[in-house]
C-alpha cells in the first residue's frame, strides 16, 4: 500500500474515532443521568409508575451496551492506527495476505481479509 492511501486511511480512522468517542461520550451522559425526571427533562414530582421504571432500565441497559460495542470498535480503531504505524495496515492478520481495499473502505480497520473473516465466522 503506498504512503498516499496510508495516509487516507489513517486520517479516515481518525475522523471514526473522533465521532465514536463523542457518540459514547454523548450516550453515557444521558445513559448514566442521576434519575427519571433528570433524564427525561420532567418536572413533575408525581409518582413514578412501575411501566416506567422497566423502560427506564430498559433504556438504560441498551444504552450501556451500544457504549461497550463502540468502545470495543474503538480498541480496533486505535490498533489499526498503531499498524499503519508498524507498516502492517492492510495485511491480514490470520494469512499474512493483502486485505482488499474494497474491504478496507467498508471497514478500515478490518484485520483480516474476507477469506479468513469468512472461516473466523463459521
Amino acid at each position: 500500500m503506498n504512503k498516499a492511501d496510508l495516509k487516507a486511511y489513517r486520517e479516515r480512522l481518525l475522523e471514526l474515532r473522533a465521532r465514536l468517542r463523542g457518540d459514547v461520550s454523548q450516550m453515557a451522559e444521558t445513559a448514566l443521568k442521576k434519575n427519571r425526571a433528570e433524564a427525561n427533562g420532567d418536572i413533575s414530582r408525581m409518582p413514578i409508575h412501575m411501566a416506567d421504571l422497566g423502560s427506564d432500565n430498559y433504556e438504560q441497559e441498551f444504552t450501556l451496551s451500544l457504549m461497550e460495542t463502540e468502545g470495543a470498535t474503538l480498541a480496533k480503531i486505535d490498533l489499526a492506527l498503531e499498524r499503519i504505524e508498524e507498516g502492517t495496515y492492510g495485511q491480514c492478520e490470520e494469512c499474512g495476505a493483502k486485505i482488499p481495499k474494497a474491504r478496507l473502505n467498508a471497514i478500515p480497520y478490518a484485520t483480516l481479509c474476507v477469506k479468513c473473516a469468512a472461516e473466523l465466522e463459521k
